[in-house]
This record gives structure tokens, sequence and C-alpha cells, in this order.
């Protein structure tokens, strides 16, 4: 699904901000830490995936296929690639949420202060990391490590540092359309609608018409799963309101129809693993039905505050977990020879740690200070 210094797909979600005060027949308000502990979930979906649920360059650090280091869990791993799937409705929910009231500039400020200290950290970590000489892998060139540190190397055709970075270009449209028709004339349910609408069907003309510029802006494969999360987010202000779960049916039932056509590969005899249908269309479903359900408040009893922790390793765990863990499992699984449970084990412990690290020295010094330099009038 994508490539980088070597090659992989992947996704990425963004952190939940506390709804605006409901009204009767809405929601209770607070930091919804089930859609942290969601978000983690579908990061680790994408790691299975990573170490154990498809080919190519994690062959090299098992050393063998993961068919044969998973032989009943590889065909079960292949569907963790869907978590890329789920964090775009976790996303269009929470950058509705988050984006609801806010001018452009404290928006913009917001994602770009949210996004980019621990990507910058990311991307110069895992240069170096395999430019070091006992590292098997290729590390991209200077000039194309240097415009990774933009987020913009995917339009402009460098190599990518980071396998999950196609997931942030996809993220970055998004943002760029709902600042532009929502957040800079002011959010509010009626220009919600009217943006959740408008995209879902101009995705399906532009997909008919065969235009690339137009599927570059529009992404007709993603849209319905960011409308379908702010389908959820409007539920989730209101769980009678009818638009609402319309736009969020009918994204579901598009958002399936391109995760089959994408993922579905039972005619490739040479696949990794054969998805079936059934199997595809289950996942987004769960996914949709897991936001709905933190919509409708019906998981408001998971308020543990060790989810928020969760929710905020998600994005550092996203950008490092897949390169840098197969230089962890070829460590441990080739040259230690540790066996390959343990080492999947060890491998997402390991990435978890340096996540933690990452949002504790990184995230929690320079988003701040990021935010509240972009914030400033001019």
């Amino acid at each position: 699904m994508t490539e980088t210094v070597v090659s992989m797909s992947t996704a990425r979600p963004d952190t939940a901000a506390p709804p605006p005060v409901p009204t009767a027949g809405k929601a209770a308000p607070g930091r919804l830490r089930a859609l942290d502990g969601l978000r983690l979930v579908a990061a680790l979906m994408v790691a299975a995936y990573h170490y154990g649920g498809r080919g190519g360059y994690v062959t090299d650090a098992w050393g063998s296929s993961p068919k044969h280091q998973f032989p009943t869990l590889h065909t079960l791993f292949s569907y963790g690639c869907l978590g890329v799937q789920v964090f775009f409705v976790i996303s269009g929910f929470v950058i509705c949420m988050s984006g609801w009231g806010r001018t452009l500039t404290s928006f913009l400020a917001s994602r770009v202060s949210r996004l980019m200290p621990a990507y910058w950290v990311a991307v110069v970590l895992v240069t170096a990391v395999f430019a070091l000489p006992v590292v098997t892998y290729d590390a991209v060139s200077p000039s194309d490590a240097l415009v990774n540190l933009t987020m913009l190397q995917q339009p402009l055709g460098a190599d990518r540092v980071l396998g999950v970075c196609w997931t942030l270009w996809v993220e970055l449209r998004f943002y760029a359309l709902f600042a532009l028709f929502v957040v800079m004339p002011g959010a509010n349910r009626r220009r919600v609608l009217l943006f959740c609408g408008g995209w879902l069907l101009a995705s399906v003309l532009a997909r008919a018409a065969h235009e690339p510029l137009l599927d570059l802006v529009l992404m007709p494969e993603y849209a319905p799963f960011f409308i379908g999360g702010i389908g959820l987010y409007l539920v989730h202000r209101d769980r009678r309101d009818t638009h609402a779960w319309a736009v969020t049916v009918v994204s579901f039932l598009i958002g399936q129809h391109y995760a089959v056509g994408e993922l579905w590969n039972a005619s490739d005899p040479d696949a990794f693993a054969h998805r079936t249908t059934f199997g595809i269309v289950l996942v987004v479903a769960l996914g949709f039905a897991a936001v709905a359900a933190i919509a409708l408040g019906w998981l408001s009893r998971a308020d543990w505050r060790w989810l928020t922790v969760a929710g905020a390793l998600t994005y550092p765990f996203y950008l490092v977990h897949e390169h840098l863990g197969w230089v962890v499992i070829h460590a441990l699984h080739r040259s230690l020879h540790v066996p390959s449970a343990p080492t999947f084990a060890l491998t997402l412990a390991a990435m978890l740690l340096l996540a933690w690290l990452l949002h504790r020295y990184v995230e929690r010094t320079l988003t701040p200070v990021l935010r509240t330099q972009l914030s400033k009038q001019r």
C-alpha cells in the first residue's frame, strides 16, 4: 500500500479535544477516553499488519516470510491494514470536534503543532538509524530526507523516510478541505452537513470522471471514512439528528465498497494472504460501530486515565513502529534467536516505549511552544 526508504502502508490519527457542552438530547460532555483507546487499537492493528500480515521488507527482518513465523495468525494480521480506515473515521470525528468554534488561525496552529514536532524527530531518527552500517535497509538520499521534513514528499515525488507518511498526506488534504469549507466560514450544523454531502457527491463524480486532479483533491477512496466520522460527531452532538445518521450510513456503504475494491485479492495467486470480502466489510463495520458507540455515550464508563496515555502514545508509535520495528525484529529474531512470538511482543513494547519518550520529551515540550507561536495574530 505504500513505500518509503522501503515500502509500506499505515495511518495516523489526531488528538481528541473535549466536545462542546451539549443540550437536551445530546451526549454527555467530557474527554472521550474510549476514543483514545480506540486510536491505539487501530495503531496496533496496523503494527500487526506491518510485522506479520504482509510480505516484502518485513521478510528480511524475520529471515523468512511471516507466513512461516505465524502460520495461524498471518491471515488475521493481514486485515490490520484496515486500521488505516478506522483511523480516518476517528480523524473525521476529532477534526470536526476540535475545529468547531475555532478560528482558522487557531485550527491550523493546533494541527501543525500536533503533527510536526514528533514527525520531525521521527524522520531524523529513522534516517539516522537506516544510515548505520549494521542496518541492512537503505536510507534515502540527503536531499530527499530534507524534503521529508516538509511532509510534502509524496506530491513532490521524493523517497519517503516513513512508510506511514502516505496517510499523513491524505490527512493534510482533509484538513485543507475542512479548513476551507467549514472552519474559515465558521462551523455550524448546516454548514458541516453541506460539506459532507457536497464532498461525498463530488468524490463519487470524481471517481466516475477518471480525472487525476479531482482524485488528488477529493480522495474518493478515503473521503467516505472522514465524512462518516464527521457524521458521527454530529450524532454525538445530537443523537436524534437524522441527517447525521444518513451521512454516516451512506459513508459506510460507499467506504466499504472502496475498501473491498482496494484490498480484496482473491484473484492474485501470489497474494501474501487472501482477505475475504466478508472480512473486509466486517472490519470496516466494526470500526464505524466502535466510533458510533463512543458518539452515543455507550462507552462512557471506559473513563480510565490510562486511556488518555494510550491516546497520547498513538501518533508517535504510529510514526516510528514500522521501519524501526523491523530493525528490532532483525536484532531479536535473527541475531539473538528470540522466538517469533516473544520477538513480536518485545518489538511492540520497544516501540511503545520509544513512543512514550517522544511524547514526554518532544511533544510535551515543543507542541505548546509551537502552538503559541503559530496562534499569534500578525
